[in-house]
Protein backbone atom coordinates (compact mmCIF):
# COMPACT_ATOMS: atom_id res chain seq x y z
CA UNK A 1 0.00 0.00 0.00
CA UNK A 2 1.11 3.56 -0.67
CA UNK A 3 1.39 5.51 2.60
CA UNK A 4 -0.94 8.47 2.96
CA UNK A 5 -0.30 11.34 5.38
CA UNK A 6 -1.77 14.31 3.52
CA UNK A 7 -3.75 14.23 0.32
CA UNK A 8 -5.06 17.02 -1.88
CA UNK A 9 -7.46 16.24 -4.69
CA UNK A 10 -10.65 17.09 -6.55
CA UNK A 11 -13.65 16.31 -4.37
CA UNK A 12 -16.97 14.88 -5.57
CA UNK A 13 -20.20 15.70 -3.71
CA UNK A 14 -22.30 12.51 -3.66
CA UNK A 15 -25.62 13.63 -2.18
CA UNK A 16 -26.89 10.18 -1.30
CA UNK A 17 -27.47 8.41 1.99
CA UNK A 18 -27.43 4.66 2.57
CA UNK A 19 -25.12 3.86 -0.34
CA UNK A 20 -24.52 0.14 0.06
CA UNK A 21 -21.86 -2.11 -1.44
CA UNK A 22 -24.29 -3.45 -4.05
CA UNK A 23 -24.70 0.09 -5.37
CA UNK A 24 -20.96 0.73 -5.21
CA UNK A 25 -20.25 -2.52 -7.08
CA UNK A 26 -23.37 -4.04 -8.71
CA UNK A 27 -23.61 -7.77 -8.00
CA UNK A 28 -24.03 -8.79 -11.64
CA UNK A 29 -20.60 -7.37 -12.44
CA UNK A 30 -18.82 -9.52 -9.86
CA UNK A 31 -19.46 -12.69 -11.88
CA UNK A 32 -16.89 -11.63 -14.48
CA UNK A 33 -14.75 -9.44 -12.25
CA UNK A 34 -11.01 -10.07 -11.87
CA UNK A 35 -10.00 -11.58 -8.52
CA UNK A 36 -7.34 -8.92 -8.08
CA UNK A 37 -7.39 -5.41 -6.62
CA UNK A 38 -7.23 -3.76 -10.04
CA UNK A 39 -9.51 -3.78 -13.06
CA UNK A 40 -12.65 -2.58 -11.26
CA UNK A 41 -12.90 1.14 -12.08
CA UNK A 42 -15.64 0.66 -14.68
CA UNK A 43 -17.81 -1.20 -12.16
CA UNK A 44 -17.86 1.62 -9.60
CA UNK A 45 -21.48 2.84 -9.26
CA UNK A 46 -21.98 1.42 -12.76
CA UNK A 47 -25.78 1.52 -12.69
CA UNK A 48 -25.85 5.18 -11.67
CA UNK A 49 -23.18 6.11 -14.21
CA UNK A 50 -25.58 5.12 -16.99
CA UNK A 51 -27.30 8.43 -16.24
CA UNK A 52 -25.42 11.21 -18.12
CA UNK A 53 -26.28 13.66 -15.34
CA UNK A 54 -24.78 11.53 -12.57
CA UNK A 55 -22.11 13.47 -10.71
CA UNK A 56 -19.19 11.21 -11.69
CA UNK A 57 -20.01 11.82 -15.37
CA UNK A 58 -19.49 15.56 -15.09
CA UNK A 59 -16.18 16.72 -16.64
CA UNK A 60 -15.43 19.00 -13.68
CA UNK A 61 -14.90 15.93 -11.51
CA UNK A 62 -12.53 14.09 -13.84
CA UNK A 63 -9.59 12.77 -11.87
CA UNK A 64 -11.38 13.11 -8.55
CA UNK A 65 -9.77 11.42 -5.57
CA UNK A 66 -11.96 12.52 -2.62
CA UNK A 67 -15.59 11.43 -2.27
CA UNK A 68 -17.92 13.35 0.04
CA UNK A 69 -20.95 11.15 0.73
CA UNK A 70 -24.02 10.89 2.94
CA UNK A 71 -24.59 8.87 6.08
CA UNK A 72 -24.35 5.08 6.26
CA UNK A 73 -21.94 4.74 3.35
CA UNK A 74 -20.72 1.23 2.52
CA UNK A 75 -23.39 -0.76 4.35
CA UNK A 76 -24.67 -4.10 3.10
CA UNK A 77 -22.57 -7.09 2.14
CA UNK A 78 -18.90 -7.40 3.06
CA UNK A 79 -17.66 -7.54 -0.53
CA UNK A 80 -14.19 -6.05 -0.81
CA UNK A 81 -14.79 -5.37 -4.49
CA UNK A 82 -16.59 -2.16 -3.51
CA UNK A 83 -13.38 -0.81 -1.98
CA UNK A 84 -11.28 -2.12 -4.86
CA UNK A 85 -13.51 -0.22 -7.30
CA UNK A 86 -13.19 3.03 -5.35
CA UNK A 87 -9.42 2.70 -5.19
CA UNK A 88 -9.08 1.62 -8.81
CA UNK A 89 -11.16 4.61 -9.91
CA UNK A 90 -8.68 6.85 -8.11
CA UNK A 91 -10.27 7.66 -4.76
CA UNK A 92 -7.97 7.88 -1.75
CA UNK A 93 -10.42 9.41 0.73
CA UNK A 94 -14.12 9.01 1.46
CA UNK A 95 -15.77 11.42 3.90
CA UNK A 96 -19.22 10.69 5.37
CA UNK A 97 -21.12 11.00 8.66
CA UNK A 98 -21.14 7.23 9.19
CA UNK A 99 -19.83 4.05 7.51
CA UNK A 100 -20.60 0.37 7.47
CA UNK A 101 -18.18 -1.31 9.90
CA UNK A 102 -16.89 -4.03 7.57
CA UNK A 103 -16.56 -1.58 4.70
CA UNK A 104 -14.51 0.76 6.88
CA UNK A 105 -12.15 -2.06 7.82
CA UNK A 106 -11.78 -2.99 4.16
CA UNK A 107 -10.85 0.59 3.25
CA UNK A 108 -7.98 0.56 5.74
CA UNK A 109 -6.76 -2.75 4.30
CA UNK A 110 -6.56 -1.08 0.89
CA UNK A 111 -5.03 2.26 1.86
CA UNK A 112 -8.19 4.39 1.67
CA UNK A 113 -9.21 6.81 4.40
CA UNK A 114 -12.84 6.63 5.55
CA UNK A 115 -13.18 9.74 7.70
CA UNK A 116 -16.30 10.55 9.68
CA UNK A 117 -17.56 14.15 9.67
CA UNK A 118 -20.71 15.67 11.14
CA UNK A 119 -23.75 15.89 8.89
CA UNK A 120 -23.62 19.68 9.15
CA UNK A 121 -20.02 19.78 7.93
CA UNK A 122 -20.78 17.34 5.11
CA UNK A 123 -23.71 19.52 4.02
CA UNK A 124 -21.46 22.59 4.04
CA UNK A 125 -18.85 20.77 1.95
CA UNK A 126 -21.53 19.66 -0.53
CA UNK A 127 -22.65 23.25 -1.01
CA UNK A 128 -19.10 24.48 -1.51
CA UNK A 129 -18.27 21.74 -3.99
CA UNK A 130 -21.49 22.21 -5.95
CA UNK A 131 -20.96 25.97 -6.12
CA UNK A 132 -17.42 25.47 -7.45
CA UNK A 133 -17.25 22.09 -9.26
CA UNK A 134 -13.74 20.75 -9.52
CA UNK A 135 -12.63 22.31 -6.23
CA UNK A 136 -9.78 20.62 -4.41
CA UNK A 137 -9.72 19.84 -0.73
CA UNK A 138 -6.83 18.83 1.50
CA UNK A 139 -7.07 15.91 3.89
CA UNK A 140 -4.46 15.79 6.65
CA UNK A 141 -4.45 12.37 8.26
CA UNK A 142 -1.86 13.32 10.85
CA UNK A 143 -4.06 16.13 12.21
CA UNK A 144 -7.39 14.58 11.16
CA UNK A 145 -8.44 17.76 9.39
CA UNK A 146 -10.02 18.70 6.06
CA UNK A 147 -9.42 22.04 4.37
CA UNK A 148 -11.65 23.50 1.68
CA UNK A 149 -10.70 27.03 0.72
CA UNK A 150 -10.30 28.97 3.96
CA UNK A 151 -12.47 26.58 5.97
CA UNK A 152 -11.16 23.78 8.15
CA UNK A 153 -13.09 20.78 9.46
CA UNK A 154 -12.22 17.92 11.79
CA UNK A 155 -12.92 14.28 11.02
CA UNK A 156 -12.92 11.14 13.10
CA UNK A 157 -10.74 8.18 12.27
CA UNK A 158 -9.73 5.23 14.51
CA UNK A 159 -6.12 5.41 15.63
CA UNK A 160 -5.25 1.85 14.58
CA UNK A 161 -6.50 2.57 11.05
CA UNK A 162 -4.74 5.93 10.97
CA UNK A 163 -1.36 4.45 11.85
CA UNK A 164 -1.68 1.67 9.28
CA UNK A 165 -2.72 3.96 6.42
CA UNK A 166 -0.04 6.53 7.26
CA UNK A 167 2.58 3.76 7.18
CA UNK A 168 1.08 1.95 4.20
CA UNK A 169 0.67 -1.36 6.03
CA UNK A 170 -2.12 -3.89 5.75
CA UNK A 171 -2.66 -6.52 8.47
CA UNK A 172 -0.24 -8.99 6.89
CA UNK A 173 2.54 -6.41 6.60
CA UNK A 174 1.86 -5.30 10.16
CA UNK A 175 2.16 -8.87 11.38
CA UNK A 176 5.39 -9.45 9.46
CA UNK A 177 7.01 -6.62 11.40
CA UNK A 178 7.05 -9.13 14.27
CA UNK A 179 8.40 -12.03 12.19
CA UNK A 180 11.43 -12.57 14.42
CA UNK A 181 9.30 -12.71 17.57
CA UNK A 182 6.88 -15.11 15.91
CA UNK A 183 9.74 -17.39 14.84
CA UNK A 184 11.19 -17.36 18.37
CA UNK A 185 7.79 -18.23 19.82
CA UNK A 186 7.28 -21.06 17.34
CA UNK A 187 10.76 -22.45 18.06
CA UNK A 188 10.06 -22.53 21.81
CA UNK A 189 6.61 -23.95 21.30
CA UNK A 190 7.92 -26.92 19.34
CA UNK A 191 10.08 -27.96 22.30
CA UNK A 192 7.14 -28.11 24.70
CA UNK A 193 4.53 -29.59 22.36
CA UNK A 194 3.68 -33.33 22.67
CA UNK A 195 5.66 -35.64 20.44
CA UNK A 196 4.82 -39.01 18.89
CA UNK A 197 7.29 -41.52 20.38
CA UNK A 198 8.59 -44.61 18.63
CA UNK A 199 6.48 -46.82 20.89
CA UNK A 200 3.33 -44.80 20.17
CA UNK A 201 4.10 -44.98 16.48
CA UNK A 202 4.18 -48.80 16.68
Amino acid sequence: MTPLITHTGIAVPLRRDNVDTDQLYPAQRILNAPQTRTGHADALMADWREDPDFVLNKPAYDGASVLVAGRDFGTGSSREWAVWALADYGFRVVLAPRFGDIFRGNTAENGLVAGEMSEADIEELWVRLEDAPGSRIEVDLERRTVRCGQSRYDFGYPEHFRQRVMRGLDEIALTLEHAAEIEDFEAQRRVTMPRVTDRAAR
